[in-house]
């Protein structure tokens, strides 16, 4: 059972538990990107769960640098890809969509074209939602975390890239 100005994720959205009604059984959630808004459900709805720990954000940063991008050669079949990954509330996915998102666009600016609405759309929802739970978990706003996930995630590359370059030239 969540307590009262408990903060849960409700199907994607982050929210603040405004109502605890023991005799109804049931919740009152805000979302934190949208207080004036209030979702009421059931104590027993399986659509809402607990925040992930800090310690599970650090070991998803960890991974970052590994995750694929989308490869796709059909670039119509993305959205559907887009979405799928959306639809699976994994924070990895979640990644995925935000790195190919991000390359996609990279890619037409360096070919001097205008970037994809649809990539810029998705790209925006995964952060959103990604970041809105890392910063709920880290106590941080979310330029903050974006901030933080780009800090931790070069010192990442960094290393890697030190550890390829001493086995390649040293050993």
């Amino acid at each position: 059972m969540f307590k009262l100005n408990e903060t849960v994720v409700y199907v994607r959205d982050v929210c603040k538990v405004t109502k605890v009604d023991k005799k109804k059984k049931y919740y009152t959630l805000a979302p934190i990107d949208d207080e004036s808004l209030t979702i009421k459900i059931p104590f027993d709805n399986d659509k809402v769960r607990p925040l992930i720990s800090k310690k599970e954000v650090e070991e998803i940063i960890n991974q970052i640098p590994d995750i694929e991008v989308i490869n796709l050669k059909n670039h119509k079949m993305v959205e559907n890809e887009y979405k799928k990954l959306l639809n699976s509330n994994e924070h990895l996915n979640l990644i995925k969509i935000i790195k190919t998102a991000r390359l996609r666009n990279q890619e037409r600016i360096d070919n001097n074209k205008k970037t994809s609405e649809r990539d810029s759309t998705y790209f925006n929802l995964a952060e959103k939602l990604l970041y809105n739970e890392f910063a709920a978990v880290l106590g941080k706003t979310f330029e903050e975390t974006q901030d933080y996930v780009l800090e931790k995630v070069t010192i990442l590359k960094e290393k890697e890239w030190k550890q390829t370059y001493l086995l390649k030239y040293v050993v």
